[in-house]
């Protein structure tokens, strides 16, 4: 869904612009260069939040020139001496020396205003400046002496995100900001000094964080409201779709403490996390290309999006207003359909029902097949307002940025797989039926088959009441029948047995205290195992505090059975967060029943209600409301079952032999190749090929001809809404190593010179210097750029062109 006719939405001018070599002690010889740039592309925002404002063209002029500020910086830095890039590398590297502890080479007292990314070249032999170490720059660059070109570009670049970070937490305003700078200056800070990459773990997660992601509900939104629509007017709402996910895309949120008296606690708490979450995967990777980056829509999901929604669809709709007249008068559509679109989006937002954000809910393939081949078809317009920008611009991946900083096409990308079309259901219901009859047949033989795994034995067990599941708890308020007061003595004794390294007077205390509840697993009258847990219905979460079975009944699967028992008994009361610490020996089994350290829920959510111990790890599971856990692992098995059935079934269809072909005895030339026995049958299908074009204009017949139809092909080419980057030549005060990587530049200008001069003789020399443009171009622009897509997106619509002439015979 990204990509696209769209408005597009740059809000802020971003945080971490241009600075110079000020990030701590060690560049202090250069602040003052570092602070001049800095404010340059910093534009004013001070408070590491935004909205978005009206004078929006100067804005954009100012995020854009601030990460080309940041690009050339370090293509200029790449281009240094070695021994200046020894130097700067110097200055975050560890003294080798033993026993010193200097983090840095401190340039001399003499030499500490002087900039070593300009013309300061100290020698290998002068001293550290700090008065505990005083030793020379060689010691501090000793482990640096097999390194190779592309690492050493790479810790030049990490150098400079860190030293932008350190000159935009200098500047921000914001506490809860200026943290999430310090923490990624510190994770820098340390990838540097031990020459590794940055890998932001913790409790923030990994993207994606929500499922269904916001580019995923969007799409289902618009099958879902306006699939009844012709073919024109679905298209317009699917381009006002990506111009809604574009404008979230580059979208500069508030920051937590603005916008603390908006929100209830609960929002709030949800907020400051996804905030901190889109500062460090979203916000910041843009200026700080060390860090991998990855699109707002795509790794968030409906909670952030009903935060900030309200205040961004009014900033949407004034940003359509304003920029009205700006857009091609055929795509003005969008901005009258917008008001319509965000409306019913709201609406899909305010319902708890709404099938959109229903992670299994998903269009027909037939839909998603259609969108995707005309975005293939469609071209992808240049911001409003976007001149003949050099193509390489900020956007384009810098010579020392790490290789996983070019993205792959990777599923984040990818919301919508592309699925083959489903089996039919005769197929489907016949191995459904083959497996059921299976089950029947082999369950006449034994009760409890070697291999059938335990959870089944345990609900046959169930089945037959041979076990049963009770929830138990004491009561100050109505009175306790001296059944369920036995089944707590008994969980006491089983708890305290299995659990010897925790006092007895404290589980007694929990099992019969009445705010705790025991799920209680009952065998001959007697309780052999048990849950102790204590709900939170108001904070959304159950605390597990213990969890036993007694030795001589372990390993059978009441473990596992009981956890689900308690999934589901959450799950009826409106429950879908568990949590609990679990000590070293209880990490493996809270794993295998869901629980991870990574904790998605927010921490003023819990801290405060649950009990934290020493030397144990706080584990969390999220519950599916729509999932039976009780049931949920014979689905899955069944599910495998019949998968496992398809492919035999599929395997037979293949192995088949079948009578070889007798037509050609009978004097047949030739049989067309679908008619050939089996092969429709193992899933071959005809490839669908283009007509053929007619017989391309002969070169020789008519030169005058020739160049009116190149010249209306280049016109057309001209006019084209992709065409804006190559329209002139790239100069090199744009792109300063353009003509470093592009020894054979070519652009539409040059072309319209060379046709007035009668040089293309041939349709051949024509389009050679018309490939030359986009081979240019995707060999300098990284694939996730504008330009890359211009490219892509302008070939075809030449290869379209020349074909219509009769000019093209590929």
């Amino acid at each position: 869904m990204s990509g696209g006719p769209s408005v597009t939405l740059k809000s802020q001018p971003i945080d971490g612009s241009n600075s110079g070599n000020a990030a701590a002690q060690q560049q202090q010889q250069s602040a003052n260069g570092a602070a001049s740039s800095a404010n340059q592309g910093q534009g004013g925002n001070t408070n590491g939040s935004a909205g978005v404002s009206g004078g929006a063209p100067a804005q954009e002029g100012t995020r854009q020139n601030s990460l080309q500020r940041i690009q050339q910086r370090k293509q200029k830095v790449f281009n240094l001496p070695l021994p200046q890039k020894v130097a700067k590398l110097s200055m975050y590297s560890a003294c080798q020396a033993e026993g010193c502890r200097c983090t840095g080479w401190k340039t001399p007292q003499e030499n500490r205003h002087r900039d070593v990314e300009s013309s300061y070249c100290p020698e290998f032999n002068e001293e550290c400046r700090n008065s505990s170490c005083r030793h020379s720059l060689r010691t501090h660059i000793a482990h640096l002496d097999n390194i190779t070109s592309s690492s050493m570009d790479e810790l030049l670049g990490a150098i400079i995100d860190m030293e932008n970070l350190f000159m935009s937490m200098q500047r921000v305003e914001d506490e809860d900001t200026k943290k999430v700078y310090l923490y990624l200056f510190r994770l820098l800070r340390q990838c540097v000094l031990t020459r590794q990459q940055a890998v932001i773990r913790g409790p923030l997660g990994d993207p994606p964080f929500e499922s269904p992601c916001i580019t995923k509900a969007v799409l289902s939104l618009v099958f879902y409201k306006y699939q009844h629509l012709n073919p024109t007017e679905l298209q317009t709402m699917t381009e006002v779709a990506k111009t809604f996910l574009n404008f979230l895309n580059h979208y500069n949120f508030e920051s937590p403490s603005t916008r603390r008296g908006e929100l209830a606690h609960e929002d709030a708490s949800n907020y400051k996390i996804n905030y901190t979450r889109w500062l460090v995967f979203c916000h910041v990777p843009a200026f700080c290309n060390s860090l991998r980056q990855f699109e707002t829509s795509l790794v968030f999901g409906r909670t952030l999006l009903r935060t900030v929604f309200q205040y961004m669809s009014q900033q949407l709709k004034k940003k359509c207003i304003s920029e009205r007249d700006r857009f091609p008068e055929d795509k003005r559509s969008i901005i009258t359909q917008m008001p319509k679109f965000l409306e019913a989006l709201r609406a899909e937002l305010l319902k708890d029902d709404s099938p959109i954000w229903d992670p299994n809910y998903r269009p027909p393939n037939s839909f998603v097949i259609q969108q995707r081949k005309r975005n293939q078809e469609a071209a992808a317009p240049p911001a409003p307002g976007g001149g003949a920008a050099a193509i390489g611009s900020n956007k384009r991946s810098s010579v020392g940025e790490p290789l996983h900083k070019r993205p792959k096409k990777e599923t984040l990308e990818r919301p919508i797989s592309e699925n083959l079309d489903d089996l039919p259901t005769d197929v489907v219901m016949r191995a459904m039926k083959s497996v059921s009859e299976s089950k029947t047949t082999n369950k006449s033989e034994i009760l409890f088959p070697v291999n059938v795994s335990r959870d089944e034995n345990v609900k046959a067990e169930e089945q037959k009441r041979a076990i049963e599941f009770h929830v138990v708890g004491n009561s100050l308020t109505k009175p306790v029948d001296k059944q369920t007061i036995l089944w707590l003595f008994g969980l006491q004794l089983v708890f305290a047995y299995q659990l010897p390294e925790m006092p007895r007077e404290y589980i007694s205390q929990l099992v019969f205290d009445t705010k705790h509840k025991t799920l209680a697993l009952i065998k001959e009258s007697q309780p052999i195992g048990g849950i102790c847990f204590r709900p939170f219905p108001s904070q959304g979460f159950t605390e597990i505090v213990f969890c036993a079975v007694t030795m001589a009944e372990q390993v059978k699967g009441y473990g596992t059975h009981l956890m689900n028992h308690l999934k589901d008994y959450s799950i009826q009361r409106g429950i879908k967060h568990l949590l609990t610490f679990a000590d070293c020996d209880a990490i493996g089994y809270f794993k295998k029943q869901g629980f991870s350290k990574d904790i998605k829920l927010a921490r003023p959510v819990y801290a405060g209600y649950i009990k934290e111990y020493d030397s144990a790890t706080l584990m969390h599971c999220e519950l599916h409301p729509t999932i039976v856990n009780t049931q949920f692992i014979a689905v899955i098995r069944n599910q495998s079952e019949i998968l496992k059935e398809l492919i035999a079934q599929r395997h037979n269809e293949v192995q088949k032999v079948r009578a070889g072909l007798t037509c050609f005895k009978e004097g047949v030339r030739s049989i067309p190749v679908e008619s050939i026995p089996g092969l429709m049958e193992i899933g071959w299908k005809p490839q669908m090929r283009p007509a053929r074009s007619a017989r391309p204009l002969e070169e020789s017949s008519d030169p005058e001809k020739l160049a009116t139809s190149f010249a209306s092909v280049l016109q057309s080419v001209r006019q084209h809404t992709t065409a804006w980057p190559f329209l002139r030549p790239v100069t090199a005060a744009e792109v300063p190593d353009y003509y470093d990587h592009i020894k054979y530049p070519m652009d539409l200008k040059t072309m319209g010179e060379r046709l007035k001069k009668g040089y293309y003789q041939t349709r051949r020399l024509f389009m050679a210097d018309m490939a030359r443009i986009f081979s240019n171009c995707r060999f300098y622009n990284s694939p996730e750029t504008e330009y890359y897509r211009c490219a892509n997106s302008l070939e075809r619509y030449f290869q379209t062109k020349m074909r219509e002439l009769g000019l093209w015979d590929k």
